[in-house]
């Protein structure tokens, strides 16, 4: 018999909510049998929830996540799967890049701000 799991196993081992599962079901990312009311969750339900929750860690966006654990279910050659998956990888590269491009503009422009207060103040203060 092939190894399951139940929402609280999961939980517990990726240190996530059930409710946070029970979303990736939503999404179609997981789709847990029933027992009654109870879902269980086999090794392909299990690998799709790690391949999701470490997309999230990325930051990839939910729709290259999806896309990306549906080329690694899809049967076929590994190769067009890493191609697509560094694709991806350059994009949400070259996204990052840019905020943090952004991120250093906007902190220069606070720093000249809080120099021209400063200076206002001091002039104040004469």
């Amino acid at each position: 018999m092939p190894p399951t799991w139940t929402i609280s196993e999961l939980s517990r081992e990726f240190e996530i909510t059930p409710r946070t599962i029970r979303f990736y079901e939503d999404q179609g990312i997981v789709s847990p049998a029933r027992e009654g009311r109870n879902r269980i969750y086999g090794a392909r339900d299990r690998t799709r929830l790690k391949l999701a929750l470490r997309g999230k860690r990325l930051g990839l966006q939910l729709a290259d996540i999806r896309a990306l654990i549906d080329l690694y279910d899809a049967p076929g050659d590994t190769e067009l799967q890493l191609r697509e998956y560094l694709n991806v990888l350059a994009r949400h590269r070259a996204a990052l890049e840019q905020q943090r491009l952004d991120i250093e503009e906007t902190l220069q422009e606070i720093t000249e701000q809080e120099r021209l207060c400063k200076e206002l103040l001091l002039v104040k203060q004469a």
